[in-house]
């Protein structure tokens, strides 16, 4: 695992009731260069156990002088965004992992297309600033509700002109349109709600998009379940899953290091292969095929009384 690094909150801003932005700056040395639709995991300590959460670089890649994230204050959370929320000032010290690349825009991508929903908007304003540098041919499609995730609207508007689409709530959105007839080499990236993203893939391949041109990317927290009993098999060791940890984060407690990206369901890094008991499986990145055989510790998790994993 890749050494954590110590940045300070430089600042934080309120850009909605629910999404504030934080700039960090680097406590020792100098930040890593990152490119544009990179992450980073924020390390999160709640009492007496631990979050990490992914979150978007949202600044230039061109500046390596500070990073931006922004979070929104999520309904059901865990902690996580409340924390950044509501216990986190300017001047706090956070620890992060370096940043990571899921999500980058293709570099020969005769145009870019990007539809964001909400929070969803963050990975595209490192997409932004790099594309425009290049002189790449890039537009915007953008769902928000007003005055509640609308953050950067105003600053895209003006930014991009004629290139940004904004969709108010209750807007229809016409993905058909935005689709259909583009130039050969295109390349579509949606960021948001699975359903935004489930909606895309199929209009795109209903319009015979390849697959290859259509790139999306989610950071679905690992949502609570029942409390289960975790057994490893090369071990025997027995690990108590609550109600409210994920698995991954029970057995990073219990002094495991499994290697993970995303923590979201989307990379495969954490695959693991389970030998007994009731999966509910959560993923976005294994085939049915596959999760008969592993399971993504980060997002899913046992139904039953107990799980046995190849550990």
């Amino acid at each position: 695992m890749s050494a954590l690094l110590q940045v300070r909150v430089s600042d934080a801003r309120m850009l909605t009731p629910v999404v504030r932005e934080f700039t960090l700056t680097a406590e020792n040395g100098a930040l890593p260069g990152f490119s544009s639709g990179s992450h980073v995991q924020v390390h999160l300590p709640l009492g007496e156990r631990s979050l990490r959460n992914a979150y978007s670089l949202t600044g230039d890649p061109a500046d390596t002088s500070q990073y931006r994230i922004a979070v929104r204050l999520q309904d059901a959370s865990r902690g996580g965004s409340r924390y950044l929320h509501q216990q986190v000032a300017i001047g706090d010290i956070l620890s992060i992992s370096p940043p990571a690349n899921l999500f980058a825009p293709h570099s020969t991508a005769r145009l870019h297309i990007l539809i964001a929903a909400g929070i969803g908007i963050t990975p595209f304003m490192a997409y932004i600033s790099a594309l425009e540098k290049s002189q790449a041919n890039v537009e915007l499609h953008y769902l928000y509700r007003p005055g509640l995730t609308d953050a950067y609207v105003t600053q895209l508007q003006q930014r991009l002109g004629a290139r940004f689409h904004g969709y108010p709530a209750g807007s229809h959105v016409d993905l058909t349109t935005i689709l259909s007839d583009r130039p050969l080499g295109s390349h579509v990236y949606t960021c948001g709600p699975q359903r935004l993203l489930d909606d895309v893939c199929q209009h795109a391949t209903r319009l015979g998009w390849p697959s290859s041109r259509v790139h999306w990317e989610t950071f679905s927290a690992a949502q609570p379940g029942q409390p289960f009993e975790l057994t490893l098999a090369r071990s025997g060791q027995r690990i108590q899953v609550s109600a409210e940890q994920s698995l991954l984060e029970a057995l990073e407690s219990a002094g495991l290091q499994v290697p993970n990206l995303c923590r979201g369901g989307v990379c495969g890094q954490c695959a693991t292969r389970h030998l007994q008991g009731d999966i509910e499986h959560r993923d976005n990145f294994l085939s049915p095929a596959e999760q008969a055989e592993y399971l993504m510790p980060c997002v899913s998790r046992g139904c039953g009384s107990s799980v046995l994993l190849d550990l």
